[in-house]
């Protein structure tokens, strides 16, 4: 039971990764099977989105990239925030706009779950009271190796 446990965050990674890539590159080369009809509102939603002419690729992109990073295990707290707002919005759509939260309560549940596993990197961006880093100058640097 341990080993699986162990294994559990590399499961969510590679699942939540395979998700996000198998349905971005969907967006580029549509080898999936049609889905069912949209509802008026989320049609209206879709059509928006696609009049735009940007959202698109920019949105399938950032879940290809996203997804490769996750399987590759590689930048996956970069991954899981940039897919953050992506879930975001797949959850309001789904909640508001077109039934069935099926599979977006999955990815939901992934990728909080994945925040908590890797709850280390994003302690620094949760600080409430962060504060930038002071950059000495090379003249001020110089002359503290002169005194020393």
């Amino acid at each position: 039971m341990t080993a699986f446990i162990d294994r559990l965050p590399t499961v969510a990674r590679i699942a939540l990764g395979g998700l996000f890539l198998l349905f971005g590159a969907n967006g580029f080369l549509n080898f999936l099977p049609p889905q069912p009809p949209l509802s008026a509102e989320g049609g209206a939603f879709i059509g928006a989105l696609a009049a735009t002419g940007y959202m698109f690729p920019l949105l399938k992109g950032t879940e290809v990239i996203a997804g490769a990073l996750l399987l590759s295990g590689r930048y996956v707290p970069l991954a899981l925030t940039l897919l953050a707002p992506v879930i975001v919005n797949i959850l309001g759509f789904h909640l508001f706009l077109s039934p069935g939260l099926a599979l977006p309560a999955v990815i939901l549940a992934l990728e909080l779950y994945l925040a908590f596993a890797y709850r280390d990197a994003f302690r620094g961006v949760l600080g409430a009271s962060a504060r930038p880093v002071a950059r000495r100058s090379v003249h001020s640097a110089s002359l503290a190796d002169a005194h020393a």
